[in-house]
């Protein structure tokens, strides 16, 4: 995104494959203009974490007429965390199977409106990169960047780093799906960056991926049907306990 009208063209094309690609941009080390705000937050104030969870915890139980109390935390924690990591992962990787640099993705660069419900509005920065376009810069730039931070700052609410990396592995194939069904002509490269960032380190041990059929499982649960009165809820497709 070197001038306005190259930008531009981008913003539209992720915004084109959907809602959790859909960004804008701000000028880098600008500060935050309400309503959005600083994404550091989340990681340096307690209390904003503290909110979210407790409100996707409210939002869980509405869903299946339930008390707030009925919703164990960490399994509103760990469903904060997927969509928390999944926002930030699926605008990166398009911008790098599009060929683009992909700005910085540390916290205090990013922008964020925290409403519920799907993708919450999300900024990147206009200015520095985290390098070049390459693979390898992208996976630094996630899983050495804000991915852990983001991770850490959920761990008091008692979800496991297992769950937590699980929770990036299924936010990476879900990212490269959803590309792969807006966009099929982008599949072959969408499928190679992929297939690079979840055989990083902190991912390789989280998932399995069958050759026959190229399906991906990953090896923990999020959570989620835990949510559903009596824990009954639906498995998704790509959970450890879903056997079909």
């Amino acid at each position: 995104m070197t001038d306005t009208t190259s930008r531009a063209a981008m913003l539209e094309q992720l915004a084109a494959l959907g809602p959790f690609f859909t960004v804008q941009e701000h000028t880098a080390d600008s500060a935050p203009i309400p309503p959005w705000h600083s994404m550091s937050e989340l990681a340096e104030d307690p209390d904003v974490l503290h909110d979210r969870v407790t409100e996707t915890q409210a939002y869980l139980a509405a869903a299946g007429g339930q008390s707030p109390d009925a919703i164990e935390a960490r399994v509103a924690a760990s469903v904060t965390h997927l969509g928390l990591v999944a926002r930030l992962i699926s605008p990166a990787l398009a911008l790098a199977v599009l060929g683009a640099a992909v700005p910085s993705l540390a916290l205090e660069d990013l922008r964020w409106q925290p409403v519920l419900g799907g993708a919450f509005p999300l900024s990147l920065p206009w200015g520095p990169s985290i390098g070049s376009k390459g693979p390898q810069d992208l996976s630094i730039g996630l899983f050495e960047g804000p991915i852990p931070v983001i991770g850490e700052a959920t761990r008091p609410f008692a979800v496991s780093e297992h769950i937590l990396w699980g929770n990036v592995a299924s936010a990476v194939n879900g990212a490269a799906t959803a590309i792969t069904n807006a966009a099929p002509h982008l599949a072959e490269r969408t499928a190679h960056l992929a297939a690079l960032l979840l055989a990083a380190p902190a991912l390789r041990d989280t998932h399995t991926t069958f050759a026959e059929t190229g399906r991906f499982r990953r090896r923990s649960c999020c959570l989620i049907y835990r949510a559903a009165p009596d824990h009954a809820g639906p498995l998704c497709g790509d959970c450890a306990l879903n056997q079909h």
